[in-house]
């Protein structure tokens, strides 16, 4: 008796595929590489940087720290803009004065119309004299495309004393070493370059220096006063080296940190400054005047 076929029954076992373990780690271990790659690169750079350029990007990201983008005026070199004592930047003299809608009104009068008009004349005059002077100076340094990146670092202005040609420390460039009397090359060149036109201009000549004022908690490594007045002597003897005759000089003094550029924050760089004073020459005396 044969036996029946029984069916032969073949399972088939279908493995579930492995869900998505997600890639979040992967975007996490990125980062992570990308931060360390920063901080590597960050620390190489401060190891290369020298102090004068760390002291220079610590005062960049001071809340008030830096000068505007137009100090130095149109991306040119002294074609703008200058500093004011209040920390303010113009290109307007000091002493012009305003009305109440903020235009200038230069020749308004502060005494009788007889004096006034005597006394502006000459004002007048002055201004228009500081205005040709500042345009040979600035154009003497334009002649010289070795110094365009210094143009930051000079700022001339009008005042009422006269036209002040300033050699102004920004952040990362100073114009003398820290602690020295004696100006970096670049600082001689353009004192140089001053030379020529200072002497060809009738103006008499004040040279002041100025320093910031030390940090709180930080302890001076030099006498401010005796710093400030050194650094202009050697301007005055730079300029004189340059022809400019020693007659030409009224005064050469140090100021130390007693008149800051920025009154609301004596600390930064462009508060360390020597300042040329063109004077302007007193108005002739009226006839009959003692």
């Amino acid at each position: 008796m044969t036996k029946p076929i029984q069916p032969i029954i073949i399972k088939k076992v279908k493995k579930a595929a492995h869900g998505h373990h997600g890639g979040a780690w992967k975007i996490a271990y990125a980062d992570f590489v990308t931060a360390m790659m920063a901080f590597f690169l960050l620390m190489w750079l401060i190891s290369m940087t020298t102090q004068e350029q760390k002291d220079g990007l610590a005062e960049y990201f001071a809340p008030t720290s830096a000068l505007s983008a137009g100090s130095s005026g149109s991306g040119g070199i002294l074609m703008g803009t200058a500093l004011d004592k209040a920390g303010n930047k113009t290109s307007e003299p000091r002493d012009a004065t305003r009305d109440a809608t903020g235009q200038e009104n230069k020749a308004r009068p502060t005494s009788p119309s007889g004096a006034s008009d005597r006394e502006i004349k000459p004002r007048n005059a002055s201004m228009q004299a500081n205005y040709s002077a500042m345009a040979s100076l600035r154009q003497a340094l334009q002649n010289m495309p070795e110094i365009a990146d210094l143009s930051r670092n000079i700022v001339i202005e009008q005042t009422k004393d006269g036209l002040n040609v300033s050699l102004v420390d920004d952040n990362g460039r100073s114009m003398f070493p820290e602690g020295s009397v004696q100006p970096y090359d670049r600082t001689r060149l353009v004192l140089e370059a001053l030379a020529p036109t200072l002497r060809r201009l009738p103006n008499q000549l004040s040279v002041a220096g100025h320093t910031a004022v030390a940090r709180p908690g930080s302890v001076p490594t030099v006498d401010s006063w005796s710093l400030t007045a050194g650094r202009a002597l050697s301007v005055r003897e730079i300029l004189s080296g340059a022809g400019l005759p020693s007659n030409r000089f009224t005064s050469v003094a140090g100021r130390a940190d007693t008149e800051p550029l920025f009154l609301d924050n004596p600390y930064i760089p462009p508060n360390r400054r020597v300042t040329i004073t063109l004077l302007n020459a007193e108005p002739p005396l009226p006839p009959g005047v003692p």
